[in-house]
């Protein structure tokens, strides 16, 4: 007996050991150690029970791709780690890696063998009703297909992963992707309230587990507070312990963002934009939402610059604004269809001619609306005199 105790503790040292050097490997860096690790081990593995195989395996592979290292390994490495489970016979550490895989695809833009997998996977687990890992890959499938711009569809996921959630323990870590998922489409129905508080409760779970995906979610928080048109509120979030603990680029890029759109100004903008272009642009959600942003902020700095005039040169414009004649003349365009100001564009002589408001003729309006309730009145004394009839 005491043997038995002596080898269960001595796998639970060994176990501990190879997730803690792999911690470390991640921390520093080091992509090649990490992934000849997790192939190295797999003689220990057939040592150990298939459930706590599985979890060693999961937690070492997740380490790997929680790097985020893009270095062209991570697929194949996850294509091997499951053919290896495959020869194993471990059906459930084969879907589970399954599920990092498609995550994979994701990431390096292949869409269509993300879907496909999905497909498949999703066919197994519902006969093996595995409750956690079909949610593991509901989410997933939002995601992807979030990405495809297919937002019914990424919600009808996400909607079936919440209800998977709602009959299991779900650990911190995928509660947080979860509710970041959550906040990211009500941000795509510019519901930014509602996202605000889905990205903080996101924000607070990978906060609890030192996760790297917290600074993500603080940087949507930001995000939500510039776009409600409050960026002043940004500063007082950042104040305290969780401004030091994540300050850098990251948040340094949003804070530009939030004082340009305090102060209105696109040049300023712009200059932020072409600063910090690695923490802006390679966000697609970031930037889908700055784009929404320098739209209106555009449109506020052209209506701001024309409206003193009734006959303003589109030269004059450009050179104030500091922007291309052609970018000055096609937003003004869509300003003027979209019926933000009346005027029209005389474009022989590149000039902006402005009218005034002129005030809707309601009299047509009260007209019908008295015919309305006349004819109503009538309806009335008809049945009226029917009755005393």
């Amino acid at each position: 007996r005491s043997s038995g105790i002596n080898a269960e503790y001595g796998e639970k040292v060994i176990e501990q050991a190879l997730l803690s050097m792999g911690k470390l490997l991640a921390q520093k860096g080091r992509v090649e150690e990490l992934s000849k690790l997790i192939k190295s081990i797999r003689p220990f593995l057939g040592t150990v029970s298939k459930a706590k195989a599985s979890k060693i395996v999961r937690e070492l592979v997740d380490t790997f791709l929680d790097m985020e290292s893009s270095t062209g390994v991570e697929i194949p490495l996850c294509l091997e780690c499951i053919d290896w489970a495959k020869s194993e016979k471990r059906t459930f550490l084969t879907q589970a890696l399954e599920g990092r895989l498609i995550l994979l695809y994701h990431s390096v833009g292949q869409y269509s063998e993300a879907l496909a997998t999905v497909n498949r996977v999703l066919k197994i687990l519902k006969k093996m009703d595995d409750k956690h890992l079909l949610m593991e890959i509901q989410l997933s499938e939002s995601k992807v297909y979030h990405t495809l711009r297919n937002i019914p569809k990424a919600r009808a996921a996400l909607t079936s992963a919440r209800t998977t959630a709602n009959s299991i323990y779900v650990p911190p870590k995928l509660q947080a992707a979860l509710d970041m998922q959550s906040g990211i489409l009500h941000a795509e129905e510019k519901d930014f309230k509602t996202a605000f508080s889905y990205f903080y409760e996101a924000f607070e779970g990978y906060d609890s587990i030192e996760s790297v995906h917290a600074l993500k979610g603080l940087k949507y928080m930001l995000l939500c507070k510039i776009m409600l048109g409050a960026p002043e509120e940004v500063q007082s979030l950042l104040t305290g312990k969780m401004g030091l603990k994540y300050s850098g680029r990251g948040i340094d890029a949003m804070q530009a963002i939030a004082d340009a759109g305090k102060k209105r100004d696109i040049a300023i903008f712009n200059q932020t934009i072409s600063k910090y272009e690695a923490e802006l642009q390679k966000d697609g959600v970031i930037e889908s939402h700055l784009k929404a942003l320098y739209d209106t902020l555009l449109e506020k700095n052209l209506v701001r610059i024309i409206e003193p005039y009734s006959r303003v040169q589109l030269s004059h414009v450009a050179e104030t604004i500091a922007l291309p004649y052609e970018v000055v003349e096609r937003k003004l365009s869509q300003i003027i269809l979209d019926k933000k100001f009346s005027g029209i564009l005389d474009q022989r002589s590149g000039v902006l001619i402005v009218f005034d408001a002129s005030e809707e003729d309601q009299t047509y309006t009260y007209a019908l609306e008295t015919i309305s309730h006349m004819g109503k009145v009538v309806d009335a004394l008809f049945k009226k005199a029917q009755k005393l009839s």
